[in-house]
């Protein structure tokens, strides 16, 4: 058996770090953050404590990384061609890419909502939110500013709140919440 490349030891970390981001999200959205310890996340994943602080540096920095991550996701696919200038297609493609993540990262967006209410743990990631959020809103107050909005940050922040609250309604009844119908509402009234 040959040695493996440097290629493969980062294939393998990368590996190791996904099932590790994953293990503790799913401990976080159905145990709760505080509750859920580097131990148990470490037995879950099926590694050693001390190796899973080869990975990260404590259970801050793994819930950051989560929400990093599942943030950017999300946001990757508003304006993507990355000009600042908003389109009506570009805002519906963004509509219809939010509406897809929340069904496939559910437990993400449980976190999410919950945790976002906490104001002691979202101070753990408040600062990444922020340089993710904070472009995007000015784009929207710009897109509603080249229609014609008398208050361009009023719309983008409702459209904002309205994204969330759908998403916090569907997260918590997913079998009752009539998802595509209310997607389909929103692009024909904000676009």
């Amino acid at each position: 058996m040959s040695p493996r490349t440097t290629e493969q030891y980062e294939e393998i970390r990368e590996s190791k770090r996904a099932l590790i981001m994953n293990t503790a999200l799913k401990l976080f959205a159905e145990e709760g953050y505080y509750i859920t310890s580097i131990s148990k996340i470490a037995s879950e994943a099926n590694i050693s404590k001390g190796n899973l602080y080869n990975y990260f540096e404590s259970k801050e920095n793994l819930l950051s990384e989560i929400f990093h991550l599942g943030l950017k996701e999300i946001f990757e696919s508003f304006d993507p061609n990355h000009d600042g200038v908003l389109t009506e297609d570009e805002l519906k493609l963004f509509i219809d890419k939010s509406f897809l993540k929340l069904k496939d990262n559910l437990a993400f967006w449980k976190l999410y909502f919950i945790l976002i209410m906490k104001p002691s743990v979202f101070k753990i990631y408040k600062k990444q939110f922020m340089e993710l959020i904070i472009p995007l809103i000015q784009t929207l107050e710009n897109y509603y500013s080249a229609k014609g909005s008398k208050n361009p940050n009023a719309e983008a922040r409702l459209l904002g709140a309205t994204l969330d609250g759908v998403g916090m309604n569907y997260v918590f009844d997913p079998e009752n919440f009539p998802l595509n119908i209310v997607k389909n509402i929103i692009i024909e009234k904000y676009i």
